[in-house]
């Protein structure tokens, strides 16, 4: 018995100092689960996404050093107990990469926020082993491929945003069981297929963005059942149909966009009665018809309201807009609104209580009535005010200066009367002014001197009389000036020829002025077309209008002006008198002779620099991904023996084929060098040189080269690239003629984002890499173009790293350049002995811009006798725009809507509306968007090298333009 309970205590003693060990140990030791296996596992997973950044401009990865606990790695943020990674946020860095496959071993995290940065490939199927995931931020990258389907597995997802993509395909229907969703974010993509009904299940979702996509078919009407649906955007879609009623049922709905689709029907009389929470509206560019509804009253909380382009007719709900305070932009322009009758604006007066109001926009419809005196107790914010082409008739009040923040008035085609008042002259916030083709009569006023932001004047075809006010001179920031078909007296003032800004246009024609060309013509260098057609000049032509450069339209026909070799007579048979006529001897010849000395430089290195042929043993490939490397037999089988049916194209060094590469199935793009070719070597050597220090996103990708010996021991080198689906930028500007080819047409939004793809291509190359690199080829067969349409810049041939060791580096080499390029895209500098620069890059980026545009090669048989691509473009400026684009462009039009006589009318009549995510912009005039963008290749393309635009400031400008089509910054949403 006492040994029994001696037994007893030893055994309770030993269980009590076990489990103290045991306690010790589990304070001390990493466990399997937790601190030791699990935390080497996402260590391993991190360092393995480092790899993949192959660009950190902030340096932000550099914390990620394998001597600190990973949890204390910027971006990283891990949980206290497990050590696990939770969340990792390394949005807006600017990183370039890609993500890893082993991202799904981080099965831990709830939260990836990668936005804003320019992570590419494929979204990883491994997605779906993060079960705890909540939230996935990809937004504003460029991945692509498909949606990964095994991110259904992460049923505790709430967040999901893809937006601004590159990605491809449908919907997939597994995404159907994440019934935790409550925000969706897929616009701006190509996706493709229809909107599943299924997302008419997710009881939760509070936001659905799927705008600017390829969607087709009917609004489904199961969306009617988010009753906590806050944000539904589907606009730039190809929906059509009716909107479902249900869904204007939807009363927690506060943005709502169906824009630029091929929706129609009447809009529903109680639209906004169970929309309380409305803020922002958008249902432009689409086939509704009927009258505005009335029940938007019940909306008190609006903000933003879009009706522009449709057939809305009737009057609009007058008392009603005045009851919505907030009320901040109104679009209904592209209506069939109004009567043309007394009382249409009337409406005005009741806006006048919307104090945030910043733009509204009446144009092109039918109001009619007297120009409002109410309109200058519009709020002080406003900022747009356009009432073009309406049947308005009456005076501006004076009282218009009240509107002190305004940065565009537009009131052009009406039957506006009176005189222009001075108070127009207090709006020293006014960008764009319109006052064209109406009836104003008296003088110019003095005061519009004081608009010193003014860019666009248009005051032509009225009655004004008098003279032109030397105080426009003051206007130093003018493109474009337009004072012509009036009754203007007196002299050209010499302040107006000072205005240095002036480069698009200026325009006094059909007048009554007096008096010769003053000398100070010489001051604008920078003006592409002058005409004083149809005066009373008279008078020698000022020898200094020789330094006018860019000048390549002069009108003077219909007045009596004299040269030392030229007597320009009334001949109303002529309706143009060009520079090339007036300054031959100072551009013509010069540019023919440097046009023909650079086809002969052509010629002779052609002809010229023998290299010697390599003759060495088998050389290993490199791998420029850190894969394993291809062999000369590999290559062979890959394309199966460089088969004719596996041919893609054809250079001058050699040629690329399609191929199957063996170990990964991955298609691809290859090189194969003729070195037979004189040059072909060193094109090999000099692209290697350059792809091996370079990445960015609109390069071409180069995956691994081959330098050996084929099956009879002769030298073999190649290169391996990314294989793009859809071929050169020269296969869809100029098709062939087979009915493929044909189908091929690039929009005006494409061809816009290709160039700024290249652009930004180049100012990588010019002004973001260690050493700065010249490509010295640019053309459109060498922009290659994804499955998603974005560019790529490829064949690195003939590129030049510039020297580091001066200032100056950036802008020339110390050596001399020879002839590098192709004939068209050659700066005329390389043809005279000029040195390697990036201004030669910019000058053949500013033909490619001016080739996308009027769709016409620089070596298109037009060009001849001195005439080039950028002069035929430069004399077509402004007015004539239109005129020399590539006729594919012009198709906007739907031909069962459109007769040939409508569709035919005055060009500056016609206008086109394209929406960004729903947000429609003014009725921007397709040609003066063309103008901006034309006027940027000429500026890149300019003669002299110190006149062209650096890269870094087209990218910044080609955006611009771009997004004055697509976008208005107020209510923008990502």
């Amino acid at each position: 018995m006492e040994y029994s309970r001696r037994t007893h205590g030893r055994l309770i003693l030993f269980k009590f100092l076990l489990g103290l060990i045991l306690l010790c140990m589990s304070t001390t030791l990493p466990s399997a689960s937790g601190n030791g296996f699990g935390n080497e596992t996402d260590r391993e997973a991190l360092l393995d996404l480092k790899k993949r950044i192959t660009q950190d401009p902030f340096h932000v990865m550099s914390s990620w050093n394998s001597s600190i606990h990973f949890c204390s790695w910027f971006g990283v943020t891990c949980n206290r107990s497990t050590k696990r990674v939770l969340v990792l946020d390394l949005g807006f860095q600017n990183l370039v990469g890609s993500l890893p496959l082993s991202i799904g071993n981080l099965t831990h995290l709830t939260k990836i926020n990668l936005m804003n940065n320019y992570f590419s490939g494929e979204i990883p199927q491994e997605m779906g082993r993060l079960r705890s995931m909540q939230s996935l931020g990809l937004f504003y990258n460029s991945f692509s491929g498909k949606i990964p389907t095994n991110i259904s597995h992460c049923t505790q997802l709430r967040e999901l945003d893809l937006q601004r993509n590159e990605i491809t395909g449908s919907i997939p229907q597994q995404l159907r069981s994440l019934m935790s969703l409550n925000y969706i974010g897929l616009s701006a993509n190509n996706l493709t297929g229809s909107i599943p009904n299924w997302i008419g299940n997710f009881s939760s979702l509070e936001g659905l963005a799927l705008a600017r996509n390829n969607f087709h078919g009917s609004i489904p009407n199961e969306l009617g059942r988010l009753t906590s649906l806050g944000q539904l955007l589907l606009g730039q879609n190809n929906l059509s149909g009716r909107v479902p009623s249900s869904i204007y049922n939807i009363s927690s709905i506060y943005n709502f966009s169906v824009a630029a689709n091929q929706l129609h029907g009447e809009l529903p009389r109680n639209l906004a009665i169970n929309l309380p929470n409305l803020e922002c509206f958008y249902s432009g560019a689409n086939k509704f018809t009927g009258s505005v509804p009335a029940s938007l009253l019940n909306s008190s909380r609006l903000r933003l309201l879009d009706f522009a382009s449709n057939g809305l007719t009737g009057t609009l709900p007058a008392e009603n807009l005045g009851r919505l305070p907030r009320l901040v932009w109104i679009s209904f322009a592209g209506n069939s609104l109004g009567k043309g009758k007394t009382g249409d604006l009337n409406f005005l007066s009741f806006l006048a209580n919307c104090t945030s109001l910043e733009t509204l926009d009446l144009s092109r419809n039918q109001f009619g009535g007297e120009f409002p005196r109410s309109i200058a107790n519009l709020s002080t914010q406003l900022k747009f005010l356009s009432f073009e082409i309406n049947l308005i008739h009456g005076s501006i009040p004076r009282e218009i200066g009240n509107l002190v923040n305004l940065t565009l008035l537009a009131v052009e085609l009406n039957y506006l009367s009176g005189t222009v008042p001075d108070g127009i002259g207090k709006l020293q916030k006014l960008v764009e002014l319109y006052l064209g083709s109406n009836k104003f009569s008296g003088p110019i006023p003095s005061s519009l001197g004081n608009l010193t932001s003014l860019t666009r004047l248009y005051m032509g075809d009225n009655r004004l009389e008098e003279s032109i006010p030397p105080t426009l001179g003051k206007c130093q920031s003018i493109l474009d000036l337009d004072l012509s078909i009036n009754n203007l007296t007196g002299t050209i003032p010499r302040e107006l020829l000072g205005i240095s800004s002036l480069s698009i246009y200026l325009g006094v024609h059909d007048n009554s002025l007096t008096g010769s060309l003053p000398s100070e013509i010489s001051d604008l260098v920078n003006l592409v077309e002058l005409d004083v057609s149809r005066n009373k000049l008279s008078g020698e032509i000022p020898t200094t209008l020789g330094n006018c450069i860019m000048l390549v339209h002069l009108h003077l026909e219909g007045c009596v002006v004299a040269s030392q070799n030229y007597v320009y007579m009334p001949a109303p048979s002529k309706s143009l008198i060009s520079s090339q006529r007036l300054l031959a001897l100072k551009v013509v010849i010069p540019v023919a002779c440097a046009l023909a000395f650079i086809i002969a430089l052509s010629c002779f290195v052609v002809a010229r620099s023998k290299l010697k042929k390599s003759r060495g043993g088998p050389v290993a490939s490199h791998s420029y991904e850190g894969g394993k490397s291809i062999s000369y037999l590999e290559l062979v089988q890959s394309t199966d023996g460089f088969s004719v049916d596996n041919l893609i194209g054809t250079g001058s060094f050699g040629s690329v084929y399609k191929g199957v590469l063996p170990t990964a199935g991955r298609v691809a793009a290859v090189k194969v060098f003729n070195l037979q070719q004189k040059g072909a070597l060193k094109s090999f050597i000099d692209e290697c040189k350059a792809l091996r220090s370079i990445r960015h996103r609109n390069l071409l990708k180069i995956i691994t080269a081959c330098s050996s010996i084929d099956t009879q021991g002769n030298d073999f080198k190649s290169l391996v690239f990314e294989f793009m689906e859809n071929g050169s930028l020269d296969s869809w500007l100029h098709p062939r003629d087979d009915e493929q080819s044909q189908s091929k047409r690039l929009n005006l939004i494409q061809r816009l984002n290709i160039a700024i793809d290249v652009a930004s291509a180049l100012d990588y190359l010019h002004n973001r890499c260690e050493t700065a690199i010249v490509h010295c080829d640019l053309k459109p067969s060498n922009v290659l173009l994804g499955e998603d349409m974005v560019a790529h810049v490829g064949d690195f041939g003939l590129a030049r790293f510039l020297l580091e060791a001066s200032d100056s580096s950036a802008q020339t080499q110390t050596i001399s350049a020879g002839l590098k390029g192709s004939i068209g895209y050659i700066p005329p500098e390389y043809g005279m002995g000029g040195q390697v620069s990036i201004l030669g890059d910019i000058y053949s980026f500013g033909i490619l811009l001016l080739e996308m545009l009027t769709g016409k090669r620089p070596t298109d048989d037009l060009f001849t006798e001195g005439l080039s691509i950028h002069q035929f473009t430069a004399m077509a400026m402004p007015d004539h725009a239109m005129d020399i684009i590539d006729p594919s462009l012009l198709i906007e039009r739907d031909d069962a809507d459109v007769d040939d006589e409508t569709y035919n009318k005055d060009i500056r009549a016609r206008t086109i509306t394209i929406y960004q995510e729903g947000s429609p912009i003014r009725q921007t005039r397709l040609e003066e968007c063309l103008v901006s963008v034309m006027q940027i290749g000429l500026s890149c393309s300019a003669r002299s090298p110190s006149e062209r635009m650096r890269m870094d400031v087209v990218v910044n400008k080609m955006k611009a333009a771009r997004d004055s089509f697509l976008n208005l910054a107020i209510g923008r949403k990502g």
